[in-house]
């Protein structure tokens, strides 16, 4: 792990498990209006990471990738708060974008992750954790975790404490 500056953090994961792990910890800290964007091609782990997100969120439900529904909703069980999850990566327009409804996502009640977020960056508010997923081989995959404004940066503070304890 390298933690390069208190907006950036290295990870090499060896493994599926321990990256849904990682997610874990990571859901266990959204707040509502939380921003995530998973950022890699296909194969890098971005739905890995997800899965366990959404596990560490509280949803009881097995988050899957939405490439062909664009964008599930889990419900924590405690409270009801959603968790959305948006794939952009089938996003080709303005009007596809609109017909997600990503204003009003962004702007509610939930937590968000969004694949694929390149697709869509003039769209999204500046303050987000971005994580670069980078395929290494058959078991690791390298994840860049970048803060992008004070939440996020306080967000990756929570995040390197629960998970690395530093």
């Amino acid at each position: 792990m390298a933690i390069l500056d208190k907006w950036t953090l290295d990870f090499i994961s060896s493994s599926v498990t321990q990256t849904e792990r990682l997610g874990v910890r990571l859901g266990e800290l959204l707040q509502v209006q939380d921003l995530i964007c998973l950022s890699g091609e296909l194969g890098a782990g971005k739905t890995a990471l997800a899965r366990g997100i959404g596990r560490g969120w509280g949803t009881s439900l097995r988050v899957t990738s939405p490439t062909f529904t664009l964008v599930n909703e889990y419900p924590r069980l405690h409270d009801g708060r959603i968790l959305y999850h948006i794939d952009c990566y089938r996003l080709e327009s303005n009007l596809d974008i609109a017909t997600v409804g990503l204003d009003d996502i962004l702007d509610g009640f939930g937590a968000v992750m969004i694949e694929w977020p390149e697709r869509i960056t003039s769209l999204l508010p500046e303050d987000c954790l971005w994580v670069q997923l980078a395929y290494l081989n058959e078991t690791r995959r390298s994840l860049r975790f970048i803060a992008k404004g004070e939440r996020a940066a306080a967000l990756l503070e929570e995040f390197k404490r629960s998970a690395f304890g530093v």
